[in-house]
């Protein structure tokens, strides 16, 4: 409900071009987002987690949001030219933050899954929702117009970090070698390819929108789909959320 009610709010305060502006970068930063998945799901199923080789995923995670971080800056002019829209390329960069903050947070979520801390990992995610909303619909009136989006879009990450590592009560050590880290290395890419197959596969007429068509309709064509989505995805996640790390304790 507040998800919907941010975005209904929204839609009145930032016009149709504007989101589908906003939307032809978050489609390729999605791409590189999927790349988060597969080491922190590899972390959860593991039947043994050691602290040395959780350490160690911490470091790989976060060098990995670091490198995707750059990719997507140094990519930013592409991505202007791409669609003909410079203003993309600043928002580009500042979407690029998001790889650092989700690197950070990865093995923090990681181990609150494993524990089955879900209480403390909702919380984490209301709280995040609420002050995306409240910082894009502050910005919209103030008239910020698509920078407004892209606070909505870096909020939640930076906020979800602070809350994992707070509800989390754990700090990273060292990182070492030879402890496994091969195996989640191998499941993790697995998954990872997985999740890519799929995004790709569902979001594939939004790029193609947005370099067709333009911004305007992307936006409309991107508000309609989400909020036509958004109860089969609540639901799906909900699920998938709840029953991946559960079995993977019963195994």
């Amino acid at each position: 409900a507040l998800r919907i009610g941010s975005m209904v709010v929204l839609a009145r305060l930032v016009t149709p071009e504007q989101f589908g502006i906003v939307g032809m970068v978050t489609a390729f930063t999605g791409l590189l987002n999927m790349m988060m998945f597969g080491l922190p799901n590899a972390a959860v199923q593991s039947p043994t987690l050691s602290a040395e080789l959780a350490s160690t995923l911490f470091w790989l995670n976060l060098a990995l949001g670091a490198a995707l971080a750059a990719v997507t800056a140094l990519a930013a002019p592409l991505v202007a030219g791409f669609y003909g829209e410079p203003r993309l390329l600043w928002i580009t960069v500042a979407l690029a933050a998001i790889f650092i903050f989700n690197g950070a947070a990865a093995q923090h979520r990681a181990l609150l899954q494993r524990r089955l801390h879900f209480g403390a990992l909702v919380t984490i995610d209301i709280v995040s929702l609420a002050v995306s909303a409240v910082a894009g619909i502050w910005m919209g009136m103030a008239g910020f117009g698509y920078w407004a989006l892209v606070a909505v879009a870096i909020a939640p990450p930076v906020t979800a970090m602070i809350g994992a590592w707070i509800a989390a009560r754990w700090l990273p050590g060292l990182p070492r070698k030879g402890i496994g880290v091969r195996s989640m290395l191998r499941y993790g890419g697995i998954f990872t390819i997985n999740t890519i197959v799929v995004y790709v596969a569902y979001n594939v007429d939004k790029v193609l929108l947005g370099r067709f068509w333009g911004a305007e309709v992307l936006g409309l064509y991107g508000r309609a789909y989400q909020l036509s989505n958004i109860p089969t995805e609540n639901l799906h996640s909900a699920v998938s959320f709840v029953m991946f790390p559960a079995l993977a304790r019963v195994q």
